[in-house]
């Protein structure tokens, strides 16, 4: 191999470790498929997430969601693809996968008998930490978790919302790389899912977060990226802000001139694909829908200048993450359905 080729390799293998900013890729997904018989629960998806990311992973029940997450987590085993977390591929060195990862699933399963304490020095212990490092560690995740209060109260005692701070305190035990959050707020009353969310987004500091839930202003407000599933398939993927963009655009205009007049100039300007109107005492209320990519405020102010009439309001309408997924969700499961479901 030459000098030349030596670099094109090193370039090459520095590249599948790293994601578009440079920075390492701390999971990494492709071409990832899970069968059960004939139905693909997870059909064919890819992904990637760079060191530092809080990631959603959007999608509605029987998406796919927890089952790729128990692919990562070494709970399960794929049909096909490859799948690696911190560098470690999780179908030939699992244990390594699982010394790297801190996961809190949907459902925390807690010994409730035993105190706070107690229980996180057993699971320290299953982790392999000696005695000082288990004393260090338990300190460092109550005060984390705001478990100081409730240390050496018996599990039972608490409430879902300190029991789901205990599972926290678990996954961050042996401070991992790789934080897997499977619905971390299902269950808890607004102020419990505030604080759960200021502690995500402080945890992302010292980890790589990846969190699974249902709840999208939970996603909107916490999450940087969003992937979204759904039928088994990644259906879209971005900032909530670049998911919102994607949604058609919609405008709102108050226009006064005759009704049949406004919306015939305001359906022939360009980009826009369907107006309504409602008139009421020589004003009309408008709906404008808009190509995606297309914004076309700038035309319309001018085409109703040039008619001399009269215009109050004129305004994007921005849509929000909720109505993206549910247009991208509805559509792809849509495309999916079997004969058998279309009939019924």
């Amino acid at each position: 191999m030459t000098a030349s080729q030596d670099v094109e390799y090193a370039t090459a293998a520095h590249r599948l470790k790293t994601g578009a900013t440079g920075k390492s890729l701390m999971i990494r997904v492709q071409n990832l498929v899970k069968a059960f018989g004939d139905r693909r629960a997870v059909d064919g998806i890819s992904f990637t997430i760079e060191e530092g990311e809080i990631v959603g992973f959007l999608g509605p029940n029987g998406a796919g969601k927890t089952t790729t997450i128990r692919i990562l987590t070494c709970y399960m085993p794929a049909t096909s693809g490859a799948a690696s977390v911190a560098g470690h591929d999780v179908f030939t060195d699992s244990m390594a996968v699982r010394r790297k990862i801190g996961y809190l699933p949907e459902s925390t399963p807690l010994d409730v008998n035993m105190r706070v304490r107690e229980y996180l020095d057993f699971r320290g212990k299953l982790r392999g930490l000696q005695r000082p490092e288990r004393i260090t560690a338990i300190k460092r995740v109550a005060d984390l978790c705001w478990l100081g209060d409730f240390i050496d109260r018996p599990i039972y005692q608490l409430s879902k919302g300190m029991k789901q701070r205990v599972g926290l305190a678990d996954a961050l035990l042996h401070d991992p790389k790789v934080l897997i959050l499977d619905e971390p707020t299902i269950g808890l009353d607004p102020t419990q899912i505030r604080e759960t969310r200021n502690l995500i987004q402080e945890l992302a500091k010292r980890h790589t977060v990846f969190l699974s839930s249902h709840i999208l202003p939970e996603v909107e407000a916490t999450c940087k990226r969003t992937i979204i599933i759904a039928g088994g398939k990644i259906v879209a993927s971005g900032s909530p802000a670049e998911l919102r963009e994607r949604i058609q655009g919609k405008l709102i205009a108050e226009v006064a001139g005759p009704a049949d007049g406004v919306h015939k100039c305001i359906s022939d300007i360009k980009g826009v694909l369907a107006v309504s109107a409602v008139a009421d005492n020589g004003w009309n209320r408008l709906q404008i829908s808009t190509q995606s990519g297309h914004d076309p405020r700038e035309a319309i102010f001018q085409a109703i200048k040039e008619r001399s009439w009269s215009l109050r309001e004129l305004r994007r309408e921005v849509g929000s993450l909720e109505e993206f997924f549910i247009q991208t969700t509805a559509k792809q499961l849509r495309e999916h359905r079997t004969p058998e479901e279309v009939r019924s």
